[in-house]
């Protein structure tokens, strides 16, 4: 099997310039090999985060809902026995990693942000956001490099949301380690501001099979929890202002005065 050391050679950001002239699918597929990269698109003015498919005839853009990437048993490794990987497990504990350097036999998944409506509308850089993984293991994305300790993208040890950055016109690839096999949804989103300073948010789930002792298309099977409805705004009640105190005040002095005009003109009466 091969050893995740030798994928620690390649640095994390490719600028690779891709054609975009792509098509778009509409069925289910399992990818199991090649290279496929997340990333958000504006499909009829609309932000969506989608996958683009390089592994057929024609890169092919495919909604999440529609795809399974099938991380099968080529994958599988070891967790080397170095302090810096103790975030993956143990040392020598079973892995199945989606390396960030590209080996035949497994998928090869990145993202990027270079589509052109993307690179002429976005201000800057896309927020990627976790807000969830469902899995039987841990996940982890991480980014080697060829000096330094891994960078954590994501880890599902950690408390979710979380959340990176990618700038505008680029091409990444990372380690994809996921720690026991089975169907793995991972809630994603991207967001971003524009140039002309509008919000704009897709948020998806993409599915991912380890393992290949069970059929990858029953990840299609796996229902995906909506995510919570935001609580509806509710107005909060406005104190009182001075002025309702002033009125409130003057209406009780007023009541007073007429309490003690009463009270002495009784008086003056009783004494006649």
């Amino acid at each position: 099997m091969p050893r995740l050391t030798r994928w620690f050679a390649l640095l994390a950001v490719l600028a690779v310039v891709q054609p975009f002239a792509v098509a778009h699918a509409a069925e289910q597929v399992v990818v199991s090999a090649g290279h496929v990269d997340l990333g958000p698109r504006f499909v009829d003015g609309r932000w969506t985060v989608q996958l683009r498919d390089d592994t057929g005839d024609a890169p092919t853009w495919r909604d999440l809902s529609e795809v399974v990437l099938h991380v099968n048993d080529t994958a599988r490794t070891t967790v080397p026995d170095d302090p810096a990987y103790d975030f993956l497990g143990d040392g020598g504990s079973p892995i199945w990693v989606l390396p960030q350097v590209e080996q035949a036999g497994v998928v090869w998944p990145g993202w990027n942000t270079q589509d052109p409506d993307v690179t002429a509308a976005v201000e800057r850089e896309v927020t990627w956001r976790l807000h969830d993984v469902r899995g039987p293991g841990r996940f982890v994305l991480f980014l080697s490099g060829n000096f330094g300790a891994p960078t954590t993208l994501f880890t599902s040890a950690d408390a979710t949301p979380q959340e990176t950055g990618i700038e505008v016109g680029t091409h990444v690839h990372g380690n994809w380690v996921f720690s026991a096999p089975g169907t793995y949804l991972l809630d994603l989103e991207m967001t971003a501001s524009t140039k002309d300073r509008a919000q704009v948010a897709d948020r998806k789930v993409l599915r991912v099979h380890v393992g290949g002792d069970t059929d990858p298309r029953t990840a299609f099977d796996v229902a995906v929890a909506e995510p919570a409805p935001a609580p509806e705004p509710r107005a909060e009640p406005e104190p009182a202002s001075d002025r309702t105190w002033l009125w409130v005040g003057l209406g009780g002095g007023a009541l007073l005065v007429v309490v003690v005009v009463a009270v002495a003109l009784r008086r003056r009466g009783e004494q006649r």
